[in-house]
């Protein structure tokens, strides 16, 4: 973990703060467009934000938080209680969500999901690539950073106001579609349910806020052997691979707990691992807060 220091807060859209976080011993760790940080909050919760500053500034870290009427603690806290001057742990950042080199990009937002894709857009401007964003919202007044994208893009950021406009066709996006440009989506998820139908999937790629329902075998009862502190755990099949590990004293990070974060990420010795989670887990990696084992037992390096 890093400590950092709460520089500023500022209202960037209606419901939507922005958090400059400076580090509290100077520079912060390095990161890549598309990478994303816990937060520790002073009540105890954590919660993961898209970094949505610039790479190169190694002194401070940007999120942007919007607040959720339907809050499990974060937002609101974030929102009601969080004050400049504050002391903060923040996470090495992750990058579930990397950009890809490419001669030309498509990118698309709706509402927060703008925050991953700053960064990215800069990326491709220095690296001189055609692109344009597709930025959608309730209305301008609910589009953070969307006077700061066109001014510094022009006529590449499209606004699109759904009140006025309607939602975006993502039909015609795809038919205009160049067969070198690559497509990255992040919003609520009818829009990336909408974009993996209209996009080719070896096109696409996707940041979610929340799981896909997804069905799965019934749960059943493995082993799980830490290699590392040489004990075994065993996991029923009505508790996660997570809180089994927790409860056995080895204390695995987490954020989410439901698959879309990385937080808790572990590496599989042996072992056939069952992926539940929704960012795609490397060859060799698995995260225990949903993913489960195929096999009677799973040997992890913890």
């Amino acid at each position: 973990m890093q400590q950092a220091i709460l520089d500023r807060v500022e209202r960037v859209a209606d419901d939507v703060v922005s958090l400059e976080l400076r580090g509290a011993d100077g520079r912060l760790a390095p990161w890549t467009p598309g990478a994303h940080i816990d937060l520790s909050l002073p009540n105890w919760l954590t919660r993961q934000y898209s970094l949505c500053g610039d790479p190169a500034d190694r002194e401070r870290y940007r999120v942007a938080v919007r607040l959720d009427r339907l809050s499990r603690g974060g937002s609101e806290y974030v929102h009601l209680f969080l004050r400049e001057g504050r002391e903060l742990a923040v996470s090495l950042p992750r990058n579930n969500f990397p950009l890809v080199p490419a001669s030309e990009y498509l990118f698309i937002a709706g509402g927060i999901g703008i925050t991953p894709l700053p960064a990215m857009l800069r990326a491709a401007a220095e690296a001189r690539a055609a692109f344009t964003l597709v930025y959608s919202g309730k209305s301008a007044a609910t589009m953070p950073f969307a006077a700061e994208l066109r001014s510094a893009h022009g006529d590449r950021v499209r606004l699109i106001d759904t009140a006025e406009q309607g939602r975006p066709d993502f039909a015609a996006l795809a038919a205009e579609l160049s067969p070198d440009a690559l497509v990255y989506c992040c919003g609520p998820a009818p829009m990336l349910d909408a974009a993996e139908a209209a996009f080719p999937a070896e096109l696409l790629h996707v940041e979610r806020f929340r799981p896909v329902t997804r069905e799965f075998p019934p749960n059943t009862d493995f082993q799980v052997d830490c290699v590392r502190s040489g004990r075994s755990v065993q996991v029923a099949s009505d508790e996660s691979m997570l809180d089994a590990l927790n409860h056995a004293g080895h204390r695995v990070p987490s954020g989410c707990r439901e698959g879309v974060c990385g937080s808790c990420e572990l590496a599989v010795l042996t072992g056939e691992p069952e992926h539940r989670d929704d960012i795609g887990a490397p060859p060799g990696r698995i995260y225990p807060c949903v993913s489960r084992a195929s096999s009677h037992h799973l040997a992890v390096d913890l």
